[in-house]
């Protein structure tokens, strides 16, 4: 069985910074790809960012330029660096990781969600 703990939400004004992480623990054989998901009230989920095992990124339109994803594998952790936020980014924040627990097996796992709220 695989864990995930998000951490890093919060509260803060326009213009400002945040850092999310997503931990997984457990039984980890390797993970590969890892993605960012958010979901604002009354709205679906969408996809923010995403990185593949080999550090390939890609970013949703909305936040290009603005938000940062990195992975520390030694660590089985993603990080999404938040910067310039805006109160559109307002959502709860969702990791989901591509986990593989033996060489021949995977799956998906989501972590528990985080909350991002940006005050104008």
């Amino acid at each position: 069985q695989v864990q995930l703990v998000e951490s890093g939400g919060g509260l803060v004004q326009a213009g400002g910074s945040l850092r999310l992480s997503c931990a997984a623990s457990g039984s980890v054989f390797r993970i590969q790809a890892m993605r960012w998901y958010r979901q604002a009230p009354g709205k679906q989920r969408e996809s923010v960012a995403g990185i593949t095992s080999g550090g390939s990124t890609n970013y949703a339109d909305s936040v290009k330029g603005r938000f940062t994803i990195s992975r520390d594998n030694a660590k089985n952790t993603v990080y999404l660096q938040m910067d310039s936020l805006k109160p559109e980014d307002t959502a709860v924040y969702y990791c989901n990781l591509d986990v593989m627990d033996t060489w021949y097996s995977s799956r998906d796992y989501w972590g528990q969600g985080t909350q991002v709220t940006v005050s104008s």
